[in-house]
């Protein structure tokens, strides 16, 4: 293995959340300077008193760490800007975060998600954005996504992930800045697919939580982990994305970690939506941001612009909109007519 060559790098970090506080954490390991932006004066308040991640255990957030609710401090003069607010705010954070960029920051995005009616990736989303804000420039993005929860990484637990940019230096360059002893970063040039995959497997995590508060067990999830991944690979293969990628960190890897760990948030939500608490109740009680059911509206109307059969995330979209109860999708889905898997094996 060849010897990471030590660069430093200037750091803004957009989102104040867990997944966002343990990723400045892992960069300012590495030396990086890093600061992280909040909307919130209490929050900022409070980190800047406790100097700890609100989450389980209470991790450290290093000293060094600075942080700022103001927009310009946060992106002015970095040489990476990363995104770590929920999906449905990339839009307004790119448009805020646009005019101080440096013309050259590279833009890396760690939120999971497609936008409800544009169906843009969260990469197009910032691209968008801040080529609108400065025609002159062309923006650099990566997506940075696979099995990472921030419960984990905030501990130093070894994970790996991939960096995802139609700019391969830019990909090498976050490959480089951000790989360490527990953080194993690979690159990759299906931006798309990698895109794609992370959100389509929060809406597999919420149907594994449902069978969970269905009272199934682990064969159920098993089953729904297999043909949720068969459903991501029918549209992403649809949409031209590469067959590796669905076999990779941003898609299977991070399908078993967020359908089978009681640390998503999907997972959990689904759970209660299963054994009969309304949806927005359960979301109160998560007591943060579902993803799955932000990124759903979009996933069904690609699918169906696609003519791509995803009978999971169908029955996932019946069950919370209340069109149907959990233990009639099951039955729905089960009832569905028997199919080979794979190429059809035997002669007519």
């Amino acid at each position: 293995m060849s010897e990471k060559v030590q660069r430093h790098a200037k750091v803004g970090v957009l989102g104040s959340g867990a997944w966002g506080l343990a990723l400045a954490r892992l960069f300012s390991r590495e030396g990086h300077d890093v600061i992280v932006w909040s909307e919130s004066e209490q929050v900022v308040e409070r980190l800047s008193t406790t100097r700890i991640i609100p989450l389980p255990g209470d991790p450290e957030l290093p000293a060094q760490i600075a942080l700022t609710t103001s927009v310009e401090e946060a992106v002015a003069e970095k040489d990476v800007v990363v995104f770590v607010t929920s999906s449905r705010f990339v839009r307004s954070m790119a448009a805020q975060a646009a005019p101080y960029l440096r013309s050259d920051a590279v833009l890396v995005c760690a939120t999971k998600g497609l936008e409800e009616g544009t169906l843009d990736t969260m990469t197009e989303v910032i691209a968008g954005e801040v080529a609108k804000a400065r025609p002159g420039v062309t923006p650099v993005t990566v997506a940075l996504s696979g099995p990472s929860h921030a419960e984990e990484v905030a501990f130093d637990m070894p994970t790996a992930i991939v960096a995802a940019s139609h700019n391969a230096a830019a990909a090498r360059l976050v490959q480089e800045l951000f790989s360490n002893d527990v953080l194993r970063v690979y690159t990759s040039a299906d931006v798309h697919g990698v895109e794609l995959c992370g959100a389509i497997k929060n809406v597999i995590a919420l149907a594994c939580g449902i069978a969970r508060g269905l009272g199934f067990g682990d064969n159920s999830s098993a089953a729904l982990i297999t043909r949720g991944l068969a459903e991501i690979r029918r549209l992403g293969t649809a949409l031209g994305c590469d067959q590796e990628t669905f076999f990779g960190l941003a898609c299977a890897g991070d399908l078993v970690v967020t359908a089978g760990s009681l640390h998503s948030r999907n997972l959990r939500c689904g759970k209660l939506i299963g054994s009969g608490v309304p949806v927005d109740e359960a979301v109160a009680q998560i007591g943060a941001v579902v993803e799955g059911l932000n990124a759903l509206p979009a996933v069904l109307e690609l699918s169906h612009h696609c003519g791509v059969e995803m009978p999971i995330c169908e029955m996932v979209d019946m069950v919370v909109s209340g069109k149907i109860k959990p233990e009639d999708a099951t039955s729905l889905l089960m009832g569905r007519e028997l199919k080979s898997e794979g190429p059809e094996a035997y002669e007519a």
